[in-house]
């Protein structure tokens, strides 16, 4: 148990970080499951470059590791490619 201010603080700050970053990290896997879902080309490559850019903004974030954002996006890249 905390007991100076700063640690019961930072304690509070940990756990809304936390489930914000949940939210974010289940919100892109959402969108990237109704992604990989489609079948027509032209839909996928409209809707590839705002899947690109939620992949990156959680990468900054630090929600998700850079190589794990690079590696979702070269993969959605090579899907839409081989359609």
């Amino acid at each position: 148990m905390a007991h100076h201010k700063s640690a019961k603080k930072r304690i509070r700050s940990n756990e809304k970080k936390r489930i914000e970053n949940r939210y974010y990290a289940k919100s892109m896997r959402s969108a990237l499951r109704d992604f990989r879902a489609l079948k027509d080309k032209a839909i996928a490559t409209e809707r590839l470059p705002k899947m690109l850019s939620v992949i990156d903004k959680l990468a900054k974030r630090s929600v998700i590791h850079k190589n794990k954002a690079s590696n979702l996006k070269s993969k959605l890249m090579k899907q839409v490619n081989a359609m």
